[in-house]
């Protein structure tokens, strides 16, 4: 059975993985859109703060990144440079540390709905760690994303 300590755990790891991965970035260089199929990491931040929003929302929190999610959401068009609706990198990154510890708070207050049923034999925990796989899915692109940026580092070995 999952826990709450666990989710909360796997979480803070990935956001120290995000702010480890993106020290020394300019909001330029996390606009740079790779070669690929693939987003930049301003996108794939943004994307992980909406999906934590739904997590906030699930556990009855208050979404952090509301409103400006909109180009962040699953199949919207590549973010490939500055302009209306583009989240600051540093705001993303703060965003990032405020979800960490809206989720812990969130998740530590959630108690028994952790294990209530959602939907065909699924519990809330088990739906949330789904979108924890899908958190650090994404966060495991920062890795790449950062190189691409122009950066020649090994910022995790």
């Amino acid at each position: 059975m999952t826990t709450a300590d666990e989710l909360i755990a796997d979480y803070r790891r990935n956001t120290w993985i995000i702010r480890e991965q993106n020290k020394g970035l300019t909001h330029t260089q996390a606009l740079t859109q790779p070669p690929y199929n693939i987003n930049c990491m301003n996108w794939v931040l943004g994307h992980i703060l909406a999906s934590r929003d739904d997590v906030l929302t699930m556990v009855g929190a208050d979404p952090l990144f509301g409103s400006r999610a909109g180009p962040y959401t699953r199949e919207s068009e590549p973010i490939t440079e500055d302009g209306p609706g583009v989240v600051s990198l540093d705001d993303l990154i703060d965003l990032v540390g405020k979800s960490q510890h809206a989720l812990a708070t969130a998740l530590s207050d959630s108690g028994d709905p952790l294990t209530t049923s959602v939907g065909d034999e699924e519990t809330l925990a088990e739906r949330i760690r789904f979108l924890l796989w899908h958190d650090t899915y994404h966060t495991g692109q920062t890795d790449l994303l950062r190189q691409m940026s122009g950066m020649n580092d090994a910022i995790i070995t």
